[in-house]
């Protein structure tokens, strides 16, 4: 009897020690499994993105990786994020289609990329304008004068004295027209006009659109542009420039857009030029779309320069618009001997956001 409960002491010992051999191991396979998932590089990586459809410019994006622990999502529009679980929700503010890339990575640090591509669509609502039907001077709720001459207070060499006189400035049959006359006037040969709606009307980014005809002939120089609002403080180029039209009489079918800011003022502004037909004798669209990310500048919707926007640029603040018509100057050049009058015709002024 004795000798058979040692026997059965020792076989249930023994069986409880297999059952602790065997949880042991168990524990140590998984532990060895999660440690080899975590040297494994992310594999089957997907990327969905899928805009919203009632055009407010948020898109899903869903990325899913075997193995992986993050992603890292560039939006295709200069701004980069990252996301751990791989899925968000981000607001596009301009319209367009963007390349999305993501990068997966391990917890090893090891990487897996992909990228899909979404086409965006933003709702956008006119919050500004001047649609120049009342005859008669500019509206004064929306437009002041900039006044004396170009040589001694625009730094261009200009020639004309601006004044705020009926003769160079006033609405008539549905458009705006600028007219810079030859005439003998405090000093100055010619005269014009320089409007700007300075302390009546800023904004931050929007989308701008400008119809407007060039005048014609050597020495007018026709520009629609825009300054930023704390010129009084920060000084130029520091408070920065858009200028989303310049055109000369040398070439009015060559169209100029250029930004000025530190390091890009003067005749070495970060710019872009577009040959197009009929400036001075048919209307055409002159456009700015203004973002966080980008500025953009085109002409009858043809996109001819951009430049990437960030903090490091004086392009995220209120900007005030401008319209003149200057004549001669650093980029008018010379003046035709036979020219009397030039005139420029603004159709509408629009913003959009």
């Amino acid at each position: 009897m004795l000798n058979f409960n040692i026997y059965h002491n020792t076989m249930r010992n023994f069986a409880r020690g297999c059952i602790l051999l065997s949880l042991f191991l168990m524990a140590c396979s998984k532990a060895s499994s999660s440690s080899d998932n975590s040297a494994l590089p992310p594999t089957n990586l997907t990327v969905n993105a899928v805009a919203a459809q009632d055009s407010s410019g948020n898109v899903s994006i869903t990325a899913k990786a075997s193995n992986a622990t993050t992603y890292d999502i560039d939006f295709g529009n200069g701004v980069i994020q990252t996301v751990p679980s791989g899925s968000t929700t981000y607001k596009y503010t301009a319209a367009g289609t963007y390349t999305i890339n993501v990068v997966a990575k391990s917890a090893s640090g090891q990487t897996l990329s992909a990228n899909t591509n979404v086409t965006v669509a933003i709702k956008v609502s006119l919050v500004w304008s001047d649609e120049f039907n009342v005859d008669g001077a500019p509206d004064p709720n929306k437009w002041g004068y900039d006044i004396g001459t170009g040589s001694g207070g625009w730094g261009n060499s200009e020639l004309e004295y601006y004044t705020n006189r009926a003769q160079n400035a006033y609405v008539q049959g549905g458009t705006l027209k600028i007219v810079a006359l030859k005439e003998n006037y405090s000093g100055s040969a010619y005269t014009s006009a320089k409007l700007l709606s300075k302390n009546k009307y800023a904004f931050t980014y929007g989308h701008i659109d400008i119809r407007a005809k060039l005048p014609s002939g050597q020495g007018p120089w026709p520009a629609l542009w825009m300054l930023g609002s704390n010129i009084d403080t920060a000084g130029w180029p520091a408070c920065g420039e858009m200028d989303i039209m310049e055109a000369n009489g040398a070439n009015s079918n060559k169209i100029y857009g250029t930004l000025h800011y530190p390091g890009h003022s003067g005749a070495n502004g970060n710019g872009n030029t577009l040959i197009i037909s009929n400036a001075t004798t048919a209307f055409h669209v002159y456009s700015l779309d203004w973002s966080p990310s980008a500025i953009k500048i085109y002409v009858d919707n043809q996109l001819f320069q951009t430049v990437a926007n960030s903090s490091g640029i004086p392009f995220n603040h209120d900007f005030f618009f401008i319209m003149n018509l200057a004549i001669g100057g650093t980029f008018g050049g010379s003046v035709d001997p036979a020219f009397n009058s030039a005139t420029m015709e603004v159709d509408y002024i629009r913003v959009y956001k």
